[in-house]
Parts: C-alpha cells; sequence; structure tokens
C-alpha cells in the first residue's frame, strides 16, 4: 500500500522512503529545452509548489549530485535521455522558500530576515575558503553568520551569496524561490508594506537583474506582484500565471495522473465524486485537480470533505470585500448559486491598489484558487468568464473567504447572527455581529467610513444568507434609497431593511442609531416590501464607531 505524502515537500523524502510520487520531472526537460533569464510560476496554496522546486534543487545541484542520482530512476526526465541526465548535479543551486514568513511588524520581519539569512548562510559553510573566495566576501558571509549584518547587508545577502558561490564553483549558479510573495503578502496585511517592499526590491533585484552570476531562476507564489513594483528593469522575464498556457500541467494533478492514483489504490469507483469535489480547475485547457485535498481523500478512504481550509491567509480577501461595491457582491452572490460571470482581469495590480481597484477583487480571487476560467472571451481586453471550480470551494466560501474562523468567529457565528436578525432579536444580532466585527474588521480598516461599513455587511449578507432570500443595496424605495434591505422569496416570510450610520465618539452612538431607524420611517422605506407582498418588516437602525456597534428595531405589521 502506497503511502500518501500529506505535508512533505522534500523531493529525497518522498522517493527514498517510497510514497507516491506524481511524476513531474519533465518539467525539468522544458527548462533544459528553453527557459527564461528569470521565470515566475504563480499557482494558489497548497498546489505541489514547494515540492516540485525541492524537485529542482535535488535533480540540479552539484551539491547533491551524489546523494540524489537514484532519485530520478525509471521517471520521465531520464526516460527523456541521456543528453538531459547530463546536466544532473552540474550546478551550483541557491534554494529558499519563504512561505513560513508570519511578522506582525517590520522590525520583527527584519530579525526573522536575519535569522533566516544566517541558517541559509550555515548550509554554505564551504564558501569559506580564502583559496577560492575573495577574503572581503568572506568577511561579509561571517557579518551574516553572526549576525552583525546591518539591513543594507541584509537586502544584498543573496547577492553576497551568489558571488561567493560562482567564485567558489566556477559555475553559474540556478536560484530558486519558493512562495517568494509571502513576506509581502504578510506586510501588507499587518501595515509595514512599504518597508517591506523596498527591502525585497533590493534582495530579489541584486540577484535577478543583470547578474552575470545567475544561470537562471525560479520563483513561485500566490501572487504576481505587478513587474513595476518588484521586477521593473528585469530582462527576459517570464510570469507564467493561471492564465498561462506554459507550464500549465506542472502544479496540481491531471485528469491521467488522477486516474492512475485511483487505480494503484484501487479506488476506480470513486472518480466521479473525487472529479465533483476537488477538480474543475482549467488552466490553457488543461483540466487540474488540488493536490492537496485529492492526496487528502484517498488517504481518508475517500471521505469526501473540504480539506483546503485555512491553507492560506485571506486579509486581501477580506479587505478586497469589504470594499467591493454592489455589482461585485452581486456578481459573488451569483458565483455561489452556480453561475458564471463575465470579468475584466487585471493581473498587473499591486498592493496599494487593493481596495481601489474592483479588477483585483476577481483576478486575486482566480489566483488564489477560489475561482477558475469557464472559458476566454476575449484575450486582449483579458476579458474571462469565471466560475466557482468545484464543490470543495463552494462549501469553502462561507468559512474562508472574510476569513471567518478567525478566533471565536465560525460559521456557526454566522448562522446565529441572521437567525438573530430575521427573528427581530436586536439585542442578539448586536452581540453576535459585535464578535464578528472585533474579529474580522480592523479600526484602521473602518477608519469611520459609512461606505466601509456598508461594503462589509452586504458583502456579509449577501455570502451568508442563503438562496431563501434576495439581498438589495441602495435601492430607490419611498422617498429616497435605503442602505440595505433583505426580501424573502416567500412573501409570508419577514423582511429586513437596515439604515447605517457612523458616529463620532462612542457616546453620539445611541443618538445616530435613532436617527438612522427615524429615517427609515421618514422617508418610507418598507413601500418595496409592501409592493412585493410582504406584509412583515424588522427595521434596523445601526450605529458603528471603530468596532463598536449600536443596534435599535421596531417593526410594520400588516
Amino acid at each position: 500500500m502506497w503511502k500518501m505524502p500529506i505535508g512533505i515537500d522534500d523531493f529525497q523524502k518522498i522517493r527514498d522512503e517510497h510514497y507516491y510520487f506524481v511524476d513531474k520531472t519533465d518539467f525539468i526537460r522544458q527548462l533544459i529545452d528553453a527557459h527564461s533569464a528569470v521565470t515566475l510560476i504563480t499557482r494558489p496554496r497548497r498546489f505541489g509548489k514547494t515540492l516540485t522546486m525541492s524537485m529542482l534543487e535535488y535533480f540540479f545541484s552539484i551539491e547533491k549530485e551524489k546523494q540524489s542520482r537514484h532519485l530520478f530512476d525509471g521517471l520521465s526526465v531520464a526516460k527523456a535521455g541521456s543528453e538531459y541526465m547530463a546536466h544532473h548535479g552540474q550546478y551550483p543551486v541557491l534554494f529558499l522558500s519563504l512561505k513560513d514568513f508570519s511578522c506582525r511588524s517590520w522590525p520583527d520581519m527584519l530579525e526573522m530576515w536575519a535569522e533566516y539569512l544566517q541558517a541559509l548562510f550555515l548550509q554554505h559553510t564551504q564558501l569559506r575558503n580564502r583559496e577560492k573566495v575573495q577574503p572581503e566576501l568572506i568577511e561579509n558571509f561571517q557579518d551574516i553568520v553572526t549576525k552583525k549584518a546591518n539591513k543594507a547587508a541584509l537586502a544584498n545577502a543573496l547577492a553576497l551569496l551568489l558571488r561567493m558561490m560562482y567564485q567558489y564553483y566556477g559555475k553559474k549558479v540556478i536560484v530558486l524561490i519558493d512562495e517568494y510573495d509571502a513576506p509581502i503578502q504578510q506586510a501588507w496585511e499587518c501595515g509595514f508594506y512599504e518597508d517591506c517592499i523596498a527591502f525585497m526590491r533590493q534582495f530579489l533585484g541584486s540577484v535577478l537583474k543583470s547578474n552575470s552570476n545567475l544561470e537562471f531562476a525560479v520563483l513561485t507564489g500566490v501572487l504576481r506582484v505587478a513587474k513595476e513594483s518588484i521586477f521593473s528593469g528585469l530582462n527576459n522575464f517570464d510570469v507564467c500565471s493561471v492564465l498561462s498556457s506554459r507550464y500549465s500541467d506542472v502544479f496540481g494533478f491531471t485528469s491521467q495522473e488522477v486516474q492512475e492514483l485511483l487505480t494503484v489504490l484501487h479506488f476506480q469507483n470513486h472518480l466521479q465524486e473525487l472529479k465533483y469535489w476537488y477538480d474543475g480547475y482549467r488552466i490553457d485547457g488543461s483540466e487540474i485537480y488540488n493536490p492537496w485535498s485529492v492526496i487528502n481523500y484517498v488517504s481518508h478512504d475517500c471521505q469526501a470533505r473540504p480539506y483546503w481550509v485555512r491553507t492560506s491567509g485571506n486579509g486581501i480577501l477580506r479587505s478586497l470585500l469589504a470594499h467591493a461595491d454592489d455589482q461585485r457582491i452581486k456578481q459573488i452572490h451569483a458565483l455561489l448559486e452556480g453561475s458564471s460571470i463575465r470579468v475584466t482581469l487585471d493581473e498587473s495590480v499591486i498592493y496599494p491598489e487593493i481596495g481601489k481597484n474592483q479588477a483585483a477583487l476577481f483576478t486575486l480571487l482566480l489566483t488564489t484558487g477560489y475561482l477558475t476560467v469557464d472559458k476566454a472571451l476575449s484575450l486582449s481586453d483579458n476579458r474571462y468568464s469565471l466560475c466557482i471550480p468545484n464543490a470543495e470551494i463552494q462549501k469553502l466560501y462561507s468559512t474562508e473567504i472574510l476569513n471567518t474562523l478567525a478566533q471565536d468567529v465560525n460559521k456557526n457565528t454566522f448562522d446565529d447572527l441572521f437567525d438573530y436578525l430575521l427573528d427581530g432579536e436586536a439585542e442578539n444580532f448586536a452581540l453576535q455581529l459585535q464578535q464578528i466585527l472585533k474579529a474580522v474588521v480592523s479600526v484602521y480598516d473602518a477608519a469611520n467610513k459609512e461606505s466601509f461599513y456598508h461594503g462589509f455587511m452586504l458583502g456579509m449578507t449577501a455570502l451568508f444568507l442563503g438562496k431563501d432570500y434576495t439581498v438589495e443595496s441602495n435601492r430607490e424605495s419611498g422617498y429616497g434609497r435605503f442602505d440595505l434591505a433583505i426580501f424573502p422569496k416567500e412573501t409570508n416570510r419577514t423582511g429586513v431593511i437596515m439604515e447605517f450610520k457612523v458616529a463620532a465618539s462612542e457616546g453620539e452612538m445611541e443618538e445616530k442609531a435613532k436617527e438612522a431607524l427615524q429615517q427609515i420611517e421618514n422617508r418610507e422605506y418598507v413601500t418595496e416590501f409592501q409592493k412585493r407582498g410582504i406584509k412583515e418588516v424588522w427595521k434596523y437602525g445601526i450605529a458603528f464607531c471603530g468596532k463598536k456597534i449600536v443596534v435599535r428595531r421596531s417593526e410594520s405589521l400588516p
């Protein structure tokens, strides 16, 4: 019985300890045949990026040549011919994985960089050879190892190591950087993006731009940080995203690979269920399965459930949804009901534009794996039809998209919230909403802007309420436009209308909530409910101040 490599991303361990391995070594042949100076491949988390980069290291590394000779026996690259295996163990290789960078402040991240680079340099102590390597470079090397290096030296550390490797081996270096964007995303979420991006621009740029010591570089990540932001000045730079044809089947499992896996394990009769739950990703026509979920599915005796839960941070998605306009929220609602949507994508988005650039929402939902391409409508205009790929992602929307699995907040929290709302239990509704605000909204994001709270409430309601209700916003009714209304599809049920106000201080919140409720009455917002035959309506005036909330309620009865 084959062992499944859950959480194992070291190529040698998988091969030597006889874990099941889906052969992706043809990627090596493709790189040998033709590669750009720098290739960036973006895929969702848990799509096999780290394992694939480990595979490249074991194949090309001159340091691992002896220990890796047997690892490629019988694999695709070995079958491709001796001209490809002649490249085995012939290059100095510098491999970094940044996937575990997680810091709440820039000083903490800088300290983490110092520790990470210290450990990396200690893996290459053979470079301290004064007969081959310039003494001043060795001194700089020692500053990194002893943690005496300043920020500028840390930002140039990768270029230093590359130069020393070239001098020591007399060969150009292959650079492999896994999850290059993890520190950048963390910095953006925690408010020190500018410090981090300046560091990363130098850290990566000093190695990747016109470096005579570089053979070629392969980077992986989830998002493409726009070329103008971090990769400016790079020539021969190739970005291979989920919209690109190149390397489309390298990450994730193809249909053939899944069928072979099920055959080996004698699970062929589970193919349709597995396909329904974990298939559906389309990358340039290639049908791709989520590899993490497939491996977990067969490891758990083919129990179909979401396995991709909490595999990545969703601060970006949370911010985008909170700032999404009415049209974007309606499109997400349509997706949850099984429809496709037509959108224009923008892969060049940079972090400061998130929340401002509405095309960023669906671009990031696509690149992070929450949507897939149904079909390309106009390649020249970046126009695509998108859909939710499979049952697993369909179920994950309600728990992942708004990061509701924060501490003390889960799916049940939202179910209770809407039960209280629809039953007219204003006090319990306020307490539940307060809990959610504390968990998923920062005071910085809110910034006392009514538009933020409006967008947050609209997005939350549209995503979590379910199919028995229609959610509408800013619709004309009576003598004005209401903020948010919930119309039951069955007229014998109770509807809900909400008006939002932002108070400048906590002392004003009570008055603002009453003012919102009075506005519903004065402008006769219930008119639209009456037109639809809905007789019972709960009216809520809601005042916000930072993470604080006051709710006041009245009702319309037949």
